[in-house]
């Protein structure tokens, strides 16, 4: 089955906020606030995803449950501890673990990894990804045979751009 896989980079987070260590670090209202719109930005555009997987990191965490609830998914967020400090081998190897009756899988994490994966897993280039953004990567092979520069890089929003667009959700 052809898999789509979706990469959202965790939205604004809040460097004023009393946190300790930086994977405690919450969002800021801004971010709450993209989290959202991007969430409603999916089910608008019938791309709800089957499989959620995030970081661990507070701020990844809650722009995925923030996504999943403005969004009316019923996905549950699965935390990848290899999401936070890990490279793209990482994610990938936990993304070649998708089980095949899976169509779409979204990926809550953090650059600069994210721009990484979109540009490696498409096969080459530099991508630029703010905070909230969002990647559709598709391919026609199974999860367990993606690697890179095998999938397309579909699009790439930002809440920026949705706003712009007149996108409110």
């Amino acid at each position: 089955m052809p898999c789509r896989l979706l990469l959202l980079r965790h939205a604004k987070s809040d460097w004023s906020a009393g946190f300790g260590a930086d994977r405690d670090r919450p969002l800021a209202q801004r971010g709450v606030q993209a989290a959202a719109l991007m969430g409603r930005f999916l089910t608008a555009s019938n791309r709800v995803p089957d499989l959620l997987l995030s970081s661990p990191a507070v701020r990844a965490r809650t722009t995925a449950q923030l996504a999943a609830e403005a969004g009316g998914w019923g996905t549950p967020v699965v935390i990848r501890d290899g999401f936070y400090g890990g490279g793209g081998e990482a994610v990938l190897a936990a993304v070649r673990e998708i089980d095949a009756r899976v169509e779409t899988a979204i990926a809550v994490g953090h650059e600069p990894v994210w721009s990484g994966l979109v540009g490696g897993l498409s096969g080459g280039g530099r991508v630029r990804f703010p905070t909230a953004a969002l990647a559709c990567l598709t391919s026609g092979c199974d999860w367990p045979d993606l690697d890179w520069g095998r999938m397309e890089l579909r699009w790439l929003v930002t809440p920026k751009l949705l706003k712009r667009s007149g996108f409110g959700g």
